[in-house]
């Protein structure tokens, strides 16, 4: 199985760079964060709706609940939503004020204000990824990045699966990058 592409801190910042020469950089800002900081896949990002973000008003909810329909696979899951999340949905609450007014639309909209599908935000994403020049990056970077990150942080593999929402750590293991200087940083952690 063909992993998803993790992207260099040079290329996050050209992707962030193509975002904000583009239409509708706040929405695109945002199905990035959710992607890259809660993980979430192309189908969840495309099915999530203002109601399941936003607390009435315009207070960025802490945790997003998914349905069994909004996720892959038949249960819901929790998301909890850390620091830069949130600080991107509160651009998005400022940049676009009517859309919190009405909980049942989606987060992410075409031009003429419909949802999108779980394919044209994988469509999205990889309109973005070729504008930044980044080869090999596809809808599923950000979750894979998520994953990779709380790994190398040092996150315990059951929390990292969890945060994920997979229901087999083997599952979760395979996201992880792993490479020759990981394994040579690791071994140097020994004391003797």
């Amino acid at each position: 199985m063909k992993q998803a592409k993790l992207l260099s801190d040079a290329e996050r910042k050209r992707l962030a760079a193509v975002i904000d020469s583009k239409r509708y950089a706040t929405r695109n800002h945002t199905a990035v964060a959710l992607s890259f900081y809660a993980g979430l896949r192309a189908c969840e990002i495309a099915w999530l709706r203002i109601g399941d973000v936003f607390e009435a008003g315009s207070a960025v909810r802490d945790t997003i609940y998914l349905s069994a329909a909004q996720t892959k696979g038949s249960s819901g899951n929790t998301v909890l939503v850390n620091k830069k999340l949130a600080t991107a949905l509160k651009r998005y609450a400022a940049a676009y004020p009517k859309r919190l007014q009405q909980p049942n639309v989606p987060v992410l909209f075409s031009a003429k204000g419909s949802g999108f599908t779980a394919q044209t935000t994988v469509n999205l994403f990889q309109t973005l990824y070729k504008a930044a020049a980044i080869d090999g990056a596809s809808s599923h970077s950000g979750r894979r990045q998520f994953v990779t990150e709380l790994a190398d942080k040092g996150v315990n593999a059951r929390v990292v699966q969890a945060l994920a929402r997979h229901k087999h750590l083997n599952t979760t293991m395979r996201y992880i990058d792993l490479n020759e200087n990981k394994m040579r940083a690791a071994v140097e952690l020994i004391n003797y």
